[in-house]
């Protein structure tokens, strides 16, 4: 990039240098200002492409508040600071900044960064230009489509989901006439999956009557524009009862966004868009559907043109299909809790391109599942896909492991290996568990990130990659770099698009769908038909909090699995709630680890006891297998894992013995 560049730094000396350096990189310097008010007035004389900002200035206002200005003002621009405090950091975020430096750095540094933020600017304008010009080519094709009304607006949900998140979308002219409730809708149940709403299912699920209905319906308000309500908890609150507050109390909902459309015969529909989350809707997502209002407008003509249309006919038949059927693209991903479906969302919307992702969350909540999709979903499918966990891998051998080395570099070093980087070249690599790489690490891999080059270990030649990174952390990276143990300018590197996944104690009406997939799937392992749940068992899965979330319950299902008869349903072996919980802590439970431990000590004393009962004998009749209802050999495998010697279950005599 070479433009037009302001800065804006109360050091002199610091000012000056930037100055002196962009000059020599071909930029042209706007002007240095000292406060927010020298940028205003600067910026008002001759509009800068691009804008590197000081946080902490002279004045009342600090660089964050320019950084507003510079937002609304479409002005790319890059943090300069030596304060790394964490509410220092989320209030940068806020503003969504094009890159960020820290105190002190180099001059290449300085090239790079405003190299990326140029690009990241531009691309993100353009990216976004490209989606809508996309979705608006598929509203398009869809208004054109000959279909029922409960099937484009179907299709028109599945389209915008992405766009405008909803558990919700529903559609009906306004104000009703005196009696009548035409609404059509549908609620989201899984990824790319919708329930349809009509009259009558909203008679059935809401729990009220065609007249009660009605009148619930006459007693809602009418929005001549287009408008967003963030407290659902007030619409409860309020008297009359209304559509919002009968929805609200139903489906859980926090708040909505309200799209008035004109129609050509002179009606007026409003589409609904409701979610789960407070304070899901922003004027964002207003523009973006105003945009499509001709689009909305032919869809909504399918259902209201007139009385006899298939949504206003009082023989209206069912939807041909209650649920959109689509490729999801996620492998060994269960549920559809939305918090979940909202993860899958974003992930579907970054796949396609080469963004950097920082996917977080607890340990065993599926970081690496995620990670996988991004890559199944993307250009890159076809090429490599490679996982390091930064945790386990010692400080001594990172850089050799991460960029490679050549023959000779160390002592070890008999061969020339390429790093995990050259590895992943045209592909993925999936940095896991990045807040445990040590800062000297965090350094290099900064520069890796920012000049897509790798140099061996005893070279001095760099080499090009073409890789895609994907980072995963179970830390909050934000109270890290307040402590100092992680780089500010690394953590806003990574953090170009997040994704949270939620805790399982977040989402645990997914564990009966989660316990039916791991209990089938162990059975199949194991040779066994799934005798079903306990009632007992899921209500123990319900009342525990999952400190090691999906993969705890993974490993509990296969210990059930296991210590099962085959012939009864399944059920727990050990308790595992809240209180159970307390008292473990006297077992020093701190990490996964621990959980998996006392899971595997549990089935070890199961099987000894067994063993025990069956007098050592492992195959035929009366054996420790057809006791377990197991394979002997699949028996014989779990003791060799268990650990489970001879002399664990007492002298024996019987010569069928392991």
């Amino acid at each position: 990039m070479s433009g037009n560049v302001l800065i804006v730094e109360d050091e002199f000396i610091v000012a000056n240098d930037l100055r002196v350096v962009l000059k020599q990189a071909g930029y042209k310097v706007n002007g240095i200002s000292a406060s927010v008010e020298e940028a205003d007035e600067s910026i008002k004389k001759q509009k800068p492409d691009l804008v590197i900002l000081d946080i902490q200035l002279k004045g009342k206002l600090s660089g964050i508040d320019f950084a507003r200005t510079l937002r609304a003002e479409n002005i790319a621009f890059i943090y300069l600071s030596a304060n790394s405090s964490q509410k220092i950091l989320e209030e940068a975020k806020s503003t969504e900044p094009d890159g960020f430096l820290v105190k002190p750095f180099r001059e290449k540094d300085l090239l790079v960064s405003l190299d990326i933020a140029w690009y990241r600017h531009t691309h993100s304008l353009d990216s976004k230009l490209r989606q809508e010009t996309l979705l608006q080519k598929q509203m398009s094709d869809i208004s054109q489509e000959v279909l029922d009304a409960d099937q484009k607006l179907l299709k028109m949900a599945g389209v915008v989901q992405p766009f405008v998140p909803f558990d919700l979308i529903a559609s009906g002219t306004r104000p009703f006439k005196t009696g009548q409730f035409n609404d059509l809708a549908y609620l989201r149940i899984g990824f790319n999956e919708y329930q349809f709403l009509g009259k009558k299912e909203f008679a059935t699920i809401l729990g009220l009557k065609d007249p009660a209905l009605a009148m619930v319906a006459d007693n809602s308000p009418i929005d001549t524009d287009a408008n967003i309500y963030d407290d659902l908890s007030a619409v409860e609150m309020s008297a009359p009862v209304t559509l919002q507050k009968v929805l609200a109390d139903t489906f859980k909902l926090k708040s909505y966004l309200v799209l008035p459309v004109a129609l050509h015969n002179g009606l007026v529909v409003h589409y609904f868009f409701y979610s789960r989350q407070p304070n899901a809707y922003s004027t964002s997502h207003i523009n973006l559907l105003q945009s499509l209002k001709t689009h909305l407008s032919d869809v909504a003509q399918t259902a209201f043109d007139t009385a006899e249309s298939p949504a206003l006919s009082s023989n209206m038949a069912q939807p041909k299909n209650s649920a959109a059927i689509f490729q999801s693209g996620f492998k060994g991903i269960i549920g559809n809790h939305p918090l979940l479906l909202s993860a899958l969302d974003l992930t579907m919307q970054v796949a396609p391109y080469t963004t950097s992702v920082l996917i977080l969350g607890e340990s065993g909540t599926g970081k690496e599942n995620i990670a996988r999709s991004i890559h199944a979903n993307s250009p890159r499918k076809n090429g490599p896909f490679v996982k390091v966990n930064c945790a386990a891998i010692p400080s001594a051998l990172i850089e050799s492991e991460l960029f490679g080395h050549e023959k000779g570099a160390f002592t070890g070093a008999s061969e020339k290996r390429k790093g995990k980087f050259e590895q992943a070249n045209d592909g993925t690599i999936f940095l896991d568990e990045i807040g445990e790489l040590p800062l000297d690490m965090q350094v290099k891999l900064l520069r890796v990130l920012q000049e897509k080059e790798v140099e061996y270990i005893g070279s001095s030649i760099s080499k090009k990659v073409n890789v895609r990174i994907i980072a995963a952390t179970n830390r909050n990276l934000e109270k890290e770099v307040a402590k100092g143990t992680f780089r500010l300018d690394l953590y806003y590197r990574l953090n170009v698009f997040p994704i949270t996944l939620p805790a399982l104690r977040e989402r645990k009406s997914d564990i009966p769908a989660l316990t039916e997939f791991f209990a089938n799937k162990f059975c199949h392992e194991f040779g066994r038909l799934f005798p079903g749940v306990a009632e007992s068992m899921m209500e123990g899965l319900n009342a525990y909090d999952w400190p090691g979330n999906i993969r705890e319950l993974e490993n509990v299902i296969e210990q059930s699995v296991i210590l099962n008869d085959g012939k009864s349903k399944l059920e727990l072996k050990r308790s595992l709630t809240n209180k159970g919980i307390e008292s473990t802590d006297k077992l020093n439970i701190a990490t996964l680890e621990d959980v998996k431990n006392i899971q595997r000590e549990t089935e070890r004393e199961y099987i000894i006891s067994i063993l025990r009962k069956s007098k050592g004998l492992i195959r035929g009749a009366n054996g420790a297998a057809e006791l377990l209802n197991l394979k002997p050999t699949t028996l014989e495998s779990r003791m060799a894992k268990l650990g489970i010697q001879r002399e664990d279950f007492t002298n024996l005599t019987e010569s069928n013995k392991f």
